[in-house]
């Protein structure tokens, strides 16, 4: 299997008896694997994307010098070559005919599944997020940018899109632990009613907002998007939709559209991909994201076209978001000590090998990150795109 998998670099794998063999041609460079035990070997044959993140959370596979990132970008860059053999890829296509179960996300289920990923402590994202807790891609308009200068530039460039009014109405679905409403409602004077199923962030965020004195302006709720009533002015949702699943998409734009006024826009910023639909990744989707899923533009495109919703203007980010995952992990990584104190060597190397994944695939693999901008009126927003880099760069000055 790796003599025909491996087409891209060389990769050097020591086997549980000692046995080393070499795969892949050009040998300037190999990667060194360690595989521990015999029953690896099997599980890497069944499931190879299952069995590697197992095996490194386990510590049964081991890399050479620690270089998960390069290990983690050869097996993308092999995988794109075509070389899984025949029955991995027929495993690929059953995971992508049972997405729609996978990902039904009843209320019920978004809730744990919400649960499973936001609830496991705030001190954790505390420790590699910036300091407004932006658990979203950030928008690095200059190369000298900082994380949270990126983070910072991420919400102008939104609210520039959004063309945002004191005194409208913004919903926020989605709202993590509260930055883009507190900014909202502290920089560009409106109101925000902002949601989330995550009891953790719903706690910390109305902290925040006490904090920032806004407790008037920004009502944050443990409410599911599908029990809301409106109207709203402005709709934002970010880093949610991912969340959605599937067979919600019509539900979740005609849900937008009804919560809209006439005149309202909305924005959603979400993962993409730039390619034909996929298969869920299996092992994110156990361990990290339970019922997760990240979208093709034409899976996008066709309920935002029965919804009735203009499609206003649509951005893709490319890159942005391998940046921001980089950052991320360098960030975890130096706070190691604090982590162990409240998680075991296990789940360390489960969010080092997360982290590590997902900063590849934005690396090397069609992903990136969609800015949809959506109205119930074709002159909802201005008929040229000149506004949104004037308002960004201007920031709340222009709103108010």
């Amino acid at each position: 299997m790796l003599a025909r998998f491996v087409r891209v670099g060389c990769l050097e794998v020591t086997f549980p008896d000692g046995t080393m063999r070499r795969y892949g041609r050009d040998a300037s460079d190999p990667l060194c694997l360690h595989l521990r035990d015999t029953a690896l070997l099997r599980a890497l044959v069944r499931d190879p994307e299952m069995a590697l993140g197992e095996g490194y959370m386990d510590g049964r596979l081991t890399i050479g010098g620690d270089r998960l990132h390069d290990f983690l970008t050869l097996v993308l860059r092999n995988r794109q070559a075509g070389g899984l053999p025949a029955w991995a890829r027929g495993a690929d296509v059953i995971r992508f005919a049972l997405r729609d179960w996978v990902q039904r996300n009843t209320p019920g289920k978004a809730r744990m599944n919400v649960a499973h990923h936001y609830d496991l402590s705030n001190d954790l994202y505390r420790r590699f997020l910036d300091t407004d807790m932006q658990y979203s891609c950030a928008y690095f308009a200059r190369p000298d940018m900082t994380l949270e200068q990126a983070q910072a530039a991420k919400k102008a460039h939104i609210a520039a899109k959004l063309l945002l009014q004191p005194d409208m109405h913004v919903l926020d679905i989605g709202c993590g632990w509260g930055g883009m409403a507190i900014t909202l409602a502290r920089d560009y004077g409106v109101r925000v009613t902002a949601v989330t199923l995550s009891a953790n962030q719903l706690e910390l965020g109305r902290a925040r907002v006490a904090q920032a004195g806004l407790s008037d302006r920004v009502d944050l709720r443990l409410m599911d998007y599908r029990k809301l009533t409106g109207p709203y002015d402005r709709i934002v949702s970010i880093g949610m939709f991912e969340h959605v699943g599937l067979p919600q998409y019509q539900t979740y734009f005609g849900k937008l559209r009804d919560l809209l006024t006439p005149d309202g826009v909305a924005l959603i910023h979400t993962i993409g991909r730039v390619d034909r639909p996929h298969r869920p990744s299996g092992w994110l989707t156990r361990y990290i994201f339970p019922g997760g899923y990240v979208p093709s533009l034409a899976e996008v495109a066709g309920p935002v076209e029965r919804s009735g919703l203009w499609l206003t203007d649509l951005e893709v980010w490319r890159l942005h978001y391998a940046r921001t995952l980089a950052e991320w992990l360098k960030r975890f990584e130096a706070e190691l000590d604090a982590v162990r104190a409240t998680h075991d060597e296990r789940f360390i190397r489960m969010w080092r090998y997360y982290l590590t994944a997902c900063q590849a695939t934005f690396e090397v693999d069609r992903q990136g990150v969609f800015q949809v901008q959506l109205a119930r009126r074709a002159d909802a927003v201005p008929l040229t795109r000149d506004y949104i880099a004037r308002l960004s760069a201007t920031g709340p000055v222009a709103a108010q």
